[in-house]
């Protein structure tokens, strides 16, 4: 089981919150907190559900912050964190082309190290390409 399989019954959810099951079907309402649902349409928290339920409870109660202000930070975590791992994304692809770059590179040094032959000792040989 992870933090986000959605294992707890709304009353189980409620309390693990510290919470009335109403407050949470109102978190719910208004899309604080977005649980998954049964079969039979109940609704299920997952451990990451309750920590988000806790944190509104935090931003609400010891630094107050209305619900209004409470959705725009969640929101806005969830850009920092989308925009996290699009960062991680591409700098992995950053990493891929910069090593590709280096083996090109390398081979290609490497090929015009075969280019060179050695003429006699001191004596040094210099080609130009023709114009174009």
């Amino acid at each position: 089981m992870n933090d986000d399989s959605p294992v707890f019954v709304i009353s189980v959810a409620a309390e693990l919150a510290g919470m009335h099951p109403q407050t949470l079907r109102q978190y719910d309402r208004i899309g604080l907190v977005t649980p998954g649902r049964s079969g039979g349409g109940g609704r299920r928290y997952s451990a990451r559900d309750v920590a988000r339920l806790r944190e509104v409870q935090r931003l609400s109660q010891e630094e107050g912050v209305n619900l209004a202000g409470i959705k725009r930070v969640i929101e806005l975590e969830n850009q920092v964190e989308a925009l996290r791992s699009r960062l991680a994304e591409v700098d992995a692809e950053l990493q891929e082309a910069q090593a590709a770059l280096l083996t090109a590179h390398d081979t290609a040094v490497a090929s015009l190290r075969r280019d060179l032959v050695p003429l006699s000792q001191g004596a040094l040989v210099v080609w130009r390409p023709p114009a174009r």
